[in-house]
């Protein structure tokens, strides 16, 4: 059975209880080694991919994860879709800790990472205004309200660079643009996927109030990895009751994402670039 669906574990989520047949896969790419093994197996009746995005043992900063070759090898295993799970700060009140919301939107204020696969003599430039899948996103949801969680259906992830948390004034001018929570990982992912034709999604786990709050404006690891322990069984329980959710045929605009995006005419790209990129423009450029 090909595998169609990929899972990424964030901060907390290092492992799905549920997944049988397992098998551990090292999968090779041009851009360099993804975080960790995939581990390859059997959810809800579906062959998935899970990764731990952070690597085993939670050892990469989020601005050392190889963002491209995590996508990549995705890809290269046959994934269409991908399920994401991620520890964020909350906003607005709206959003307690152990929420969790499944966002809409991003803002993006990283600075030090690479967001494409593009470059290097190929230019193309993807639609993105809506980010997430809307397909996959109140299946999301659905699964997250099963799961006995209270979910948030939209809102805008702000992913900032790390790997320190906000400083206050920072924190208070994301709450005047009227942002709804923070995080460091999900927005490469998200650009990644779109030109990768890889339908994305993402649990926001809300771990604390940030710094703007005044009864959390210390926050510390210890009160994040406390709430995402209580976290990781919901996630888990939505994840698997989201992939026996997803239909079979794509039908969003995902699928063709880069349909008309690529704009170097095929006779000009370097032959290294048309090797490394393939995979992913193939069915595009000859």
């Amino acid at each position: 059975m090909t595998v169609q669906i990929g899972i990424i574990g964030g901060s907390g989520l290092y492992d799905m209880a549920e997944l049988a047949d397992r098998e551990e896969v090292r999968v090779d790419t041009p851009f360099g080694d993804p975080s960790a093994p995939y581990v390859l197996g059997t959810l809800r009746g579906r062959r998935v991919a899970f990764l731990a995005r952070h690597g085993e043992g939670h050892r990469l900063l989020p601005g050392e994860i190889n963002f491209r070759a995590n996508i990549y090898g995705f890809k290269k295993l046959g994934v269409a879709r991908i399920l994401s799970a991620s520890a964020v700060g909350s906003l607005k009140e709206v959003y307690r800790p152990l929420d969790i919301v499944i966002p809409d939107q991003f803002l993006d204020r990283t600075y030090n990472r690479v967001s494409t696969f593009f470059g290097n003599g190929i230019a193309a430039h993807v639609a993105f205004a809506h980010p997430f899948c809307r397909v996959l996103q109140p299946i999301l949801a659905e699964s997250v309200e099963a799961a006995g969680a209270r979910a948030h259906r939209g809102g805008t992830y702000v992913c900032m660079e790390g790997p320190q948390f906000s400083t206050l004034a920072e924190s208070m001018l994301y709450r005047s643009w009227g942002m709804d929570v923070i995080g460091m990982t999900n927005l490469q992912e998200a650009k990644l996927a779109r030109e990768a034709e890889i339908c994305y999604v993402t649990m926001a786990l809300v771990t604390d109030y940030d710094c703007w709050h005044p009864d959390h404006d210390h926050v510390t690891v210890d009160i994040i990895v406390s709430n995402l322990v209580q976290n990781a069984k919901t996630a888990q329980q939505a994840i698997a009751d989201a992939v026996g959710r997803i239909p079979g045929e794509r039908t969003c605009e995902c699928a063709d994402a880069l349909k008309f995006a690529v704009i170097t005419r095929p006779d000009s790209i370097p032959a290294q670039a048309k090797r490394d990129l393939a995979l992913i423009i193939g069915k595009y450029v000859s």
